[in-house]
C-alpha cells in the first residue's frame, strides 16, 4: 500500500469540538444515539473527569469505557497476557461494571489481528433466533398492532435471542489466548465480589429503567435494592455473577449451554418473573434448552475494502457494520474529501451515509437465510455508481432509493435503483466496545452488547445477569421480501462495527463504538475525521458527530450544529440536535512499537484509556 498518514491537527481542537461544544451526556443511553426512549434528560456527571482518556506508551494498551475494566485489562497485560487474554478480561469486568450495556446474556463481534501470522479473523458471536420463533412475536394478540417499542416490546421473554457472549470467549481464547477462561474471569469475578462505587450515570441509567425494572422480580431485587436505584456513592455488589463466572470457569461452555444454568435461561425465558400486577405485558418467549445447546459462534471471513491505501476490515453480515462504514467511504473515494472545507465534507459525508444506509435497508440481513449481494455493496464500481448521487451543492430528498447491486456498470451513473430501502430501524442503543493491543503487536476490536440500555430488563434470578433483547433487531413486521425478516434460528441484523484499519500493511488504527444504528456513522466519522480532515486520534474522537440513516433529518450534536448548521442548512439539510451520538474507544499503533490508546473525554462521562509502559504523559 502506499497510504500517506495525514497531518494532524493540535489538540488544542479539542476545546472548541469538545467541551466548549458542551459534548455531554444524560446516560449511556443516551451517549449512545438519539432513538432510546428511556435516555434521561440533562448533562449528569459521571464521576471520571479525573480519569485518563488519553494514554501512550510501549507493553499494550487498553481503551473501554470504564476505568475499572480498562484496569483489568491492563493488568492482564502487564502480567504477560496477550490481546486477547486481556480482551475477554475487560469484556467480562464490564459485564459488572456495565451491566445494562454488556453481558454473558447478550452477544457481539470480535475481529483480531494475529501478528505471528499477519491474518485478521474474526467471531460472530450474534444472538440467534430460537427455531420456533413465531413471525408475528413483536404483535399484540390483543390489538393487532406491533407492541410499543419502549418498554413493551424490549421488555419480553419473546425479544431474547439465545446469548453469543460466553462462546466468544472460549472461542477467542481458544484461537488467540494464552491464558484459561478461568483465569480470564477471576478479576471480574472479584470486582463483583468486592464491588464498584456506583456514580451518577449508573444511577442515572438505573433510574431511566426503574419502571421496567420494577416490572421483573429477580431485576428489582438486584438492581433496585430497597426499591430504589443504588445511591451514588454506595457499593454494587453482584454476588450471584461472580458465582456464575466461577461457574464457567470450572464447566466451561457446558456449564452455561448445558445443564442447570441453560434451563433457568429458558425458563426465564418462557415464564418472565414479572410481578403481579404489572402494566407491563412482559410477553413470554420460545427459547428452549436445545436452542441454547445448539448455539455455535460463527467464523466468517472478514469484509475488506481500501480507502485512499488504508486497508480496513470488519465485520460480515449479520453485522452491517462492516459493508455500510465500507460503502460510504468507497462512496466518498470518488471525491477529494481532504481538499474540501470541513462543511462540503459533512455534506458528502452525510450524503454518501443516506445512499449506504439505504442499501444496507434493501440489502443487508443473516447470509445463512438471504442471498446477499456482500461483494458489490464493497466493491468501488458499485460505490461509483452511488457517488453519482451526490450533488455536490445541495442536500436530496430522503429517503433515497437503494442502488442496484446487479454487477451490471456498463452504463455509468444510469440512475438504476433497487429494492425497498425505506424500512423502519428501532435498533436499540445501548452496547459497548473496548480496543487492545499487546506487546506483540496483536490487535482486538471487540463490540458486545446486550441491545437496549438494560437489555431485556430481565434478570435469570439467582444468576446476576440480564438477559439480550437483540430478536427487537429484526424487522418488526413480517415481509418475506425484507432481509432482515423473522425467521427461526436466524441472527438479526445489527450495526456492530468493530474495526481495524492498516497502513502500509501493518495495523494501524483499532476502533468501534456503541450507539445502535449510529455505530457505523460514528465509527466512519472517526475514520473519516482521522484519515481526511488532518485530525489526531483525540481530536477525532471528541470532535462532534452527525448521523444521517436516509431519513429526513440529520441527529446532531450540538457541537455539529454550532461548527456546520448554517452552511449545511443551506445546502437543504434538516438538523436535529441530540445530547450524544457513540461512545469510541480506539487505539492507534505508533512507531517505535509504541500505541496511543484513547477514550470518550466527555461522552458517557468519558472513558479510560491505559498503556502498560507509558512514554508521554497526557
Amino acid at each position: 500500500m502506499s497510504a500517506r498518514r495525514p497531518r494532524t491537527r493540535a489538540l488544542a481542537v479539542l476545546s472548541a469540538v469538545a467541551v466548549g461544544a458542551g459534548v455531554v451526556v444524560a446516560s449511556s443511553a443516551s451517549a449512545a444515539g438519539p432513538t432510546d426512549p428511556s435516555a434521561g434528560v440533562g448533562p449528569p456527571e459521571r464521576g471520571k473527569q479525573d480519569e485518563q482518556w488519553v494514554a501512550e506508551g510501549r507493553g499494550g494498551a487498553v481503551s473501554s469505557v470504564d476505568s475499572d475494566a480498562t484496569a483489568v485489562g491492563i493488568e492482564v497485560l502487564r502480567n504477560g497476557g496477550n490481546a486477547t487474554d486481556a480482551a475477554v478480561a475487560t469484556a467480562a469486568a464490564l459485564g459488572v461494571t456495565e451491566p445494562y450495556s454488556a453481558g454473558i446474556g447478550g452477544g457481539g463481534f470480535f475481529v483480531h489481528y494475529d501478528a505471528a501470522s499477519g491474518k485478521v479473523e474474526t467471531i460472530d458471536g450474534r444472538e440467534t433466533a430460537p427455531a420456533a420463533m413465531p413471525q408475528d412475536a413483536f404483535i399484540d394478540p390483543e390489538t393487532g398492532e406491533t407492541y410499543t417499542f419502549f418498554p413493551d416490546m424490549v421488555t419480553s421473554g419473546a425479544s431474547v435471542g439465545v446469548p453469543g457472549t460466553p462462546a466468544t470467549w472460549q472461542a477467542a481464547l481458544d484461537s488467540w489466548g494464552s491464558r484459561s477462561l478461568a483465569d480470564t474471569l477471576e478479576p471480574a469475578a472479584t470486582l463483583a465480589e468486592d464491588g464498584f462505587e456506583v456514580d451518577e450515570t449508573f444511577r442515572r441509567m438505573t433510574a431511566n429503567n426503574q419502571e421496567r425494572f420494577a416490572a421483573i422480580s429477580s431485576t428489582a431485587e438486584l438492581f433496585l435494592p430497597g426499591g430504589e436505584p443504588p445511591a451514588v456513592g454506595s457499593t454494587f455488589r453482584n454476588p450471584a455473577l461472580a458465582d456464575t463466572y466461577r461457574l464457567m470457569a470450572r464447566e466451561g461452555m457446558d456449564g452455561f449451554y448445558q445443564g442447570a444454568l441453560a434451563e433457568e435461561i429458558a425458563d426465564t425465558v418462557q415464564n418472565p418473573p414479572a410481578v403481579e400486577g404489572t402494566d407491563l405485558p412482559v410477553p413470554p418467549g420460545e427459547m428452549t434448552t436445545e436452542d441454547i445447546a445448539e448455539y455455535a459462534v460463527n467464523t466468517p471471513e472478514p469484509t475488506s475494502h481500501e480507502y485512499r491505501g488504508y486497508e480496513i476490515y470488519g465485520m460480515a453480515p449479520p453485522s452491517s457494520g462492516g459493508h455500510t462504514s465500507a460503502e460510504t467511504l468507497n462512496i466518498l473515494e470518488q471525491f477529494d474529501v481532504p481538499s474540501m472545507s470541513e462543511a462540503d465534507a459533512m455534506h458528502h459525508y452525510l450524503e454518501a451515509s443516506a445512499l449506504a444506509y439505504a442499501d444496507r435497508a434493501a440489502y443487508s440481513g443473516d447470509t445463512d437465510f438471504v442471498d446477499m449481494p456482500l461483494d458489490e455493496l464493497l466493491s468501488d464500481e458499485f460505490a461509483a455508481e452511488r457517488a453519482c448521487e451526490v450533488d455536490p451543492n445541495r442536500a436530496a430528498d430522503k429517503p433515497v432509493a437503494s442502488g442496484d447491486a446487479d454487477g451490471d456498470y456498463s452504463t455509468p451513473c444510469d440512475g438504476a435503483t433497487g429494492p425497498r430501502a425505506d424500512r423502519p430501524n428501532s435498533e436499540g442503543p445501548s452496547t459497548t466496545h473496548l480496543s487492545v493491543t499487546d506487546r506483540w503487536g496483536n490487535v482486538v476490536s471487540y463490540t458486545l452488547t446486550i441491545e437496549q440500555t438494560g437489555g431485556s430488563g430481565i434478570t435469570v434470578p439467582d444468576r446476576g445477569f440480564i438477559l439480550n433483547n437483540e430478536l427487537t433487531d429484526f424487522s418488526h413486521v413480517y415481509d418475506e421480501t425484507d432481509p432482515n425478516r423473522i425467521e427461526g434460528g436466524k441472527r438479526p441484523r445489527s450495526s456492530m462495527t468493530p474495526t481495524i484499519v492498516f497502513e502500509d500493511g501493518e495495523p494501524w488504527l483499532a476502533v468501534g463504538s456503541p450507539g445502535g444504528s449510529t455505530i457505523i456513522t460514528t465509527v466512519t466519522q472517526t475514520m473519516l475525521n482521522r484519515m481526511d480532515l488532518g485530525m489526531d486520534l483525540p481530536s477525532a474522537v471528541a470532535a462532534p458527530r452527525a448521523y444521517q440513516h436516509n431519513s429526513a433529518e440529520v441527529t446532531a450534536e450540538p457541537g455539529f450544529v454550532d461548527a456546520y448548521g448554517d452552511e449545511l442548512t443551506s445546502f437543504g439539510h434538516e438538523l436535529s440536535e441530540t445530547s450524544s451520538i457513540g461512545v469510541v474507544a480506539a487505539i492507534e499503533l505508533l512507531p517505535g512499537g509504541r500505541a496511543q490508546a484513547v477514550a470518550e473525554p466527555e461522552r458517557h462521562g468519558g472513558g479510560s484509556a491505559a498503556v502498560v509502559s507509558p512514554t508521554r504523559r497526557w
